[in-house]
């Protein structure tokens, strides 16, 4: 029951909110210690990115830089990596395994990765649910009816594949990790202790995507809440 404006579901949005906080945060301070550390070679961001994709036999993919701080990504439907100011130019450690992770999704594009196709197939879905899932939930909240449960459920659904997106997205971003840190030391571009530092720091950004998850799934539990006590 709800007393007023004091809403006690609103605590599982406080909990999420915390922990996205605390993930990028540790994030940002991970990197930016190996933002510091040159790597033996002295090889660029872009370098790295350039000679693992050739490695792997692919010779379609551009390597562009792009403005921002880690703003680095792959975008498959053009083929075009594009790495950030933190990356593109650095000789960092830290900046070879962004660089390596980001190649790890253009492998994984180019191998036909299952988990990434499947995130590829959600995205369109996903940006639907996700534009209407609030107004249905809001129009269900509003009104005091029989009608105002359907749009909350509906609302629930669309909120729904926005959690099930966040969830596929673990698998495709811990996996392109791991070819990251497998290539990088089979390949000789960093030593042992290099590699070691370049796993912490891919292991903190994908504590961003797990607390995203989590923060997701958080904010679902409170809207069934809130529906189920509108249903009572």
């Amino acid at each position: 029951m709800f007393y007023g404006f004091y809403d006690p579901t609103y605590i599982l949005v406080v909990i999420g909110l915390v922990i996205c906080l605390l993930a990028s945060a540790k994030m940002r301070s991970t990197f930016s210690r190996y933002s510091r550390v040159r790597n033996h070679s002295g090889i660029t961001g872009r370098d790295a990115a350039e000679q693992i994709l050739r490695r792997a036999g692919i010779y379609d993919v551009r390597v562009e830089h792009v403005s921002g701080s880690l703003t680095d990504h792959y975008d498959p439907r053009s083929k075009v990596l594009r790495l950030s100011d933190d990356t593109y130019g650095s000789t960092s450690v830290a900046a070879l395994g962004v660089a390596a992770h980001e190649c790890g999704h253009a492998i994984q594009h180019n191998t036909g990765y299952i988990p990434l196709q499947i995130r590829g197939a959600l995205v369109p879905i996903v940006n639907f649910g996700s534009s209407i899932a609030w107004i249905l939930i809001a129009v269900g909240l509003f009104f005091n009816s029989r009608s105002s449960i359907l749009f909350l459920n509906l609302g629930i659904l669309a909120f729904s594949l926005a959690v099930i997106f966040q969830l596929v997205t673990l698998p495709v971003e811990f996996n392109a990790s791991g070819r990251a840190v497998h290539i990088l030391g089979g390949s000789g571009m960093l030593y042992d202790d290099e590699v070691n530092a370049t796993k912490k720091v891919l292991f903190a950004a994908a504590l961003t995507y797990v607390a995203g998850a989590i923060s997701s799934i958080l904010q679902l539990l409170r809207i069934i809440m809130i529906a189920n006590n509108r249903r009572r």
